[in-house]
């Protein structure tokens, strides 16, 4: 068990959340669900608790009731190496969902996401001041992240 493991709570689509995830990731599944029992008889017998791994990451998903919601105050930042990588995560994300500003999006379930090309972070750890804040202004500049425009902008080509 992972120590420290992301909690997430929904109203009712803790099990329908899960099943879409592991279907947005490839090497992810659901590896648990918990039923609520006699302690809440409302309840009694539906889910309340998921537990799924995405890309070898646990997580845990809970049917909570409707007295939270998500904000993008709390994200996922996914990674890509490639544009086809970034493109394919954007596209399953964003179904049902909404495109923000730089990379950012909310899914179906009000989740906020960062789609992210592992070269920005490369080209911020250089430490060139003027390539990373040309980068950035691109960033700021874009909703879904364009690694080639990144790295034309970063290059100032």
């Amino acid at each position: 068990m992972q120590k420290i493991t992301p909690f997430l709570w929904f109203d009712t689509q803790a099990e329908e959340a899960a099943k879409f995830y592991t279907s947005v990731f490839r090497d992810s599944k659901i590896t648990t669900v918990t039923r609520y029992g006699d302690f809440d008889p409302k309840r009694a017998g539906q889910v309340m608790t998921v537990s799924f791994t995405l890309r070898g990451e646990e997580f845990i998903a809970l049917n909570g009731g409707p007295n939270f919601k998500f904000n993008e105050s709390i994200s996922f930042v996914v990674n890509c190496e490639t544009q086809q990588e970034v493109d394919e995560l954007w596209d399953k994300l964003t179904d049902g969902g909404q495109e923000i500003a730089c990379g950012w999006l909310k899914d179906r379930y009000g989740l906020a996401w960062q789609v992210v090309p592992t070269f920005v972070w490369e080209a911020m750890k250089r430490g060139d001041a003027a390539k990373t804040n040309r980068m950035m202004i691109a960033v700021m500049q874009m909703k879904k992240l364009d690694v080639a425009e990144l790295q034309r902008a970063y290059e100032g080509k």
